[in-house]
Parts: C-alpha cells; structure tokens; sequence
C-alpha cells in the first residue's frame, strides 16, 4: 500500500485523468482493507509496533509530491505569512492591493505559469493601478521582505516602483482570492506556528510535514486509549483503520488540509470525557476552533445525559408508589445539567478565547467567508448551488429539487438523532454517539470535499463500526471519480447511497448478533457448573450464599 501511495503521489492526474487516479485510490483502498484484516490476527503488542510504525510509513508518502487534489494548503501559507506582517487575515482578501508588498512568484505566479486549471486570476481594486504599490500601515519584516515595505527601496519583485504595471497577466495558486479567510483562530494560530517554524524559502513542505505528525499523533491517542478498552487487542488493531487508511495520507499530508489538526483535538477529547469531562471539553472546544467541522461530535461527547432514572428515592409519603413521569422528567433534566456544562462550557470558553485576540485586532468580521461558503456549496435554503453541487444527493433521490425543503428536513432529522444519543447514548463510549450523529450528517448532507471525512476515518478507529468508512469513499467518488464522465453527479450520489446502504447492513447485522447473543450474568446467575447453587430446589434460581459478619 505504501508503494502504490508514492506512485499515486507522483502521478498529476487529477485535472488531466481522474479516471486513472481513481484506479490507484481504490487499488490502495483494497491494500488497505487486506492489511486492516491481517492485523486483526495479532497480539496487542505486536499490533501496536506494527499499527505506529506503518502509520509512520504511510504518512511519509504524502510529502512526495505537491498538492495533487487540493489547493487549500496554498491558502494556508499566505495566512501564515499575513499574520507574520502583523495584520489580521480576517482584514483583507489575498488580492487586496494592500497586501501587495507580501507577494512572491511562489504563491503569485506570472506569465505562462498562469495557464494552469488550478490558478485563479488577481483582480485589482477598481480605481487602483495594476502596479501600484500601495503599502500596508507596518514596517514590520517578514521572512520574505527582512526589512519591511518601507525599508526596501525598489518596491518588490513582483511591483517594482516606478513601473506603469506587470507587462504579463498574474495569477495566484490560492482558491477564491476575492474573498476573506475562513479558518477559524486555532487553524490561523497553527498557521502562523507553520510559517515560524519553517526554514527560509521553504514552500508547502512544512504544511505536509505537519500534516504528517498530527496523523501520527492521532495513531499515538488512538493506541493510548485502546490500552484502557475491556479488549485491547482489538481496539489495537482497530487503529489501524485511521493509521491505514489512503485518505488520511492524501488529504491530511499531501493536501496538507487542517482538518489533521481538528481530528486529532476531537479524538484526544472523546477519550478524554468519560474519565475528565472539563478536559474533554476543552479539547473539543480546542478542535471546533481549528475547523468547525468538530461541533456535529459534541453531541456524542453528551451521550446519555439525559437518560432517565426509574428509580426513586424511597420515603414515607411515596413508599410503594412509583414517581410520577413529571417528577422523573424534572429529574433527570436536573441530573443532565452537570455532566452537560462540566463539557459545553470549557468547549465555548475556548471557543470564545481563540476569538478573542482576532476580533480586537481585527478591523473587518472574523467570521470572514463562512456565510458566503454556505451559500456557495448549496447548504443555504434556496440556493442555487445546491443542483451544481449535488447536495442533498440522497434526499434528492426521493423528491426532485430540494434546495427549497431540505434544509429543514436535515435540522428535523439531526435533531432527533441527536435526542437518541442524548437519552440512549454510552456515556463510557462518547465516541460512538459521535459517530452516529456525525454520519448521519454527511448522508444527508452529502458533502463534496472528501477531505472533511477525516473526522469519520478516526470515530470509525475509535468505535469499530468499520460500515462508516463508505463515507470516504463517496467523497471521492463525487470528487474525483465524477470527473471522469460527462454528467457526474449521478456518481456522487451512486457513491453515497452505495454508503448508506452499508451503513444501514452494518446496522441490522450487528442487531442481529445482539439479539442471538447469549444474555449476560445477572445478579441470579448459575453456578459455574450450570446448575442452580448447590443445596437449593430444583428449579429455583440460583442464590448467591451470604458472607458471614466478622465483628471488628
């Protein structure tokens, strides 16, 4: 599998044959799941060298090559860069000529480096000159200009002062230049941290290098918590499914996409929460400030808070009368608060903290392109991207044009599985209740990006239904695969109803084992030899002897 990754990596198909990268993404897949199954066959030990260092392996493939599927990365650099000028990248779009001084030819290109499909053109302001040079209000130096705008005395490379504009068209590598920055402040701190840390006229390779240790870091969190699971064995090997699996070194390393870095807060905090609910909280909080894309587990993390009690504490006025459903209610909601907050609130106070710093010294909304990236991708009541996008893809299947009724639908349906896992949720597997909840979402809402189903390859690891992993798939298929053929979108939606479809089989098996599983020991057990306690009547149960009393 790691040989076919570093062919994969090699290969630029993506704009030019997205049929053949196809191939080789489910040749890996195919690797992946013989090498998923063999580790099953080992010890716990022994699973856990091979789980760590063949994540490792796996991992080192993705900095062969540049981004293949994604331009993300590029917009990553340039916020790091921004923030290292001293301004906020909430403050300006990457074409704003007040940023102009920041360009290179790495990240704006010119001339017949343009004539590529994932170069995107620079607009210049209306009224402004193509080569103007107007400064920004710093004089402060980055790694690209040591000396700050106002101390390099010819203008820069790309604007040279004096000059009536750049004789060649320019272009840049980042996606929607128009527009202001969406990441929220943990991925911009993360950012800025990659820029620092990075050698001088290092490009992307740093963004991957950190991609690569945070999907390391998550195999290393997954492996710590199956040493404390009842079988560690197989929680050991199921590791292997985030470790192993091809999407995690091609979107989390090659693509070098920040959702590495929500995955890997998300996983360390739903281990976290059974045993340190303030902790898990804050991890959660940490990982919903790094990509969003983490709230839709938080439910899971609350799993069982509002289960009820039928017990009721036995006094003189209500002795042999059971509580009324009201009382039980009231009750249990009271019983929720506790565990609820000690989780919700360290998540929205690191949430609101990560802000903070942005909003005081940003002068425009830190919430940047995220209402307009809604509407773009179709998930806003009404829009018009939705058909272009093949959202809803499922839901579209049952009544044509939901772009006007889905959205409604999608909230109704999320929030009765949401109320499931919060009554019937595993309060000691807050994973699972993550999982369901965030499947559920990416069936309904069929997103594009596989990249975003990074956060179900580690809950899969987590919990072991391995059914989920379809949802990867789909996103390929309705990323890649579809361009391959004239009118792809029935390919996304074949791929996603191929999912739920495994999903909905993984379900009923499972029930089926659970109904015909054997019941577990109550308190009136067997003896061990299968008969009732010695001495007593034949028939009757079997009863614990009493222990006798030892005065002190």
């Amino acid at each position: 599998m790691v040989a076919v990754l570093a062919l994969t990596f090699r290969r630029d198909d993506f704009h030019t044959a997205p049929g053949a990268l196809s191939r080789w993404y489910a040749l890996a897949w195919v690797l992946f799941a013989a090498a998923a199954w063999t580790v099953r066959r080992l010890g716990a030990r022994h699973a856990a060298v091979f789980v760590l260092v063949g994540s490792a392996a796996v991992a080192a493939t993705g900095p062969l090559a540049p981004p293949r599927t994604s331009t993300d990365a590029y917009r990553y650099a340039w916020d790091g860069r921004v923030q290292a000028a001293g301004i906020s990248p909430y403050d300006h779009a990457p074409e704003d000529p007040a940023l102009a001084s920041l360009r290179d030819r790495w990240l704006f290109p010119k001339g017949p480096a343009c004539h590529r499909p994932d170069r995107a053109p620079v607009r210049t302001a209306p009224g402004a000159h193509p080569g103007a040079n107007p400064a920004p209000d710093h004089t402060r130096g980055t790694p690209d200009h040591p000396h700050g705008t106002s101390g390099h005395p010819h203008g820069t490379p790309d604007h040279p002062r004096g000059t009536s504009g750049p004789a060649e068209p320019q272009c840049t590598r980042l996606n929607r230049p128009a527009v202001h920055t969406i990441y929220p402040p943990v991925a911009e701190g993360y950012f800025l941290l990659v820029h620092r840390s990075a050698p001088s006229g290092s490009t992307l390779l740093p963004l991957q290098t950190g991609g690569a240790l945070l999907s390391v870091a998550t195999t290393a969190v997954l492996l710590a918590a199956a040493r404390r699971r009842p079988d560690p064995r197989l929680a050991t090997a199921r590791a292997a499914l985030w470790a192993w699996c091809p999407a995690v070194p091609v979107e989390a390393v090659n693509n070098a996409h920040v959702d590495a870095l929500g995955v890997l807060l998300t996983v360390a905090g739903l281990v976290a929460v059974p045993r340190r609910r303030a902790l898990g909280g804050v991890l959660l909080g940490a990982a919903i400030a790094a990509k969003l894309l983490p709230a839709v587990a938080l439910p899971g993390a609350l799993s069982g808070v509002l289960a009820m009690n039928p017990k009721t504490p036995k006094t003189p006025e209500n002795a042999g009368s059971p509580a009324p459903p009201t009382a039980r209610i009231r009750r249990a909601a009271a019983a929720a608060v506790r565990p609820a907050a000690a989780i919700v609130l360290p998540a929205a106070a690191v949430v609101a903290l990560g802000y903070l710093p942005y909003v005081l010294l940003s002068r425009s909304s830190v919430l940047g392109y995220l209402t307009g990236y809604v509407a773009e991708e179709g998930y806003e009541t009404g829009a018009t991207a939705a058909d272009d996008k093949n959202r809803y893809a499922l839901l579209r299947l049952l009544h044509p044009a939901p772009e006007s009724w889905a959205p409604p639908v999608v909230a109704a349906v999320l929030l009765v599985v949401v109320a499931r896992v919060l009554l019937r949720g595993d309060p000691g597997r807050p994973w699972r209740g993550a999982l369901v909840v965030t499947g559920t979402a990416f069936l309904l809402m069929t997103p594009g990006y596989p990249w975003y189903a990074l956060l179900v390859v580690a809950l899969v690891a987590l919990d072991g239904r391995w059914e989920w992993l379809g949802l990867p798939l789909a996103g390929v298929a309705q990323y890649v695969t579809a361009r391959a053929v004239d009118d792809g979108a029935w390919v996304g939606t074949l791929g996603y109803a191929v999912a739920g479809a495994a999903v909905m089989a993984g379900c009923a098996v499972r029930a089926l084992r659970a109904a015909s599983a054997p019941p577990p020991p109550g308190p009136h057990a067997e003896a061990p030899g299968g008969g009732a306690t010695p001495g007593s009547p034949p028939g009757s149960p079997a009863i614990r002897p009493r222990r006798r009393r030892v005065p002190r």
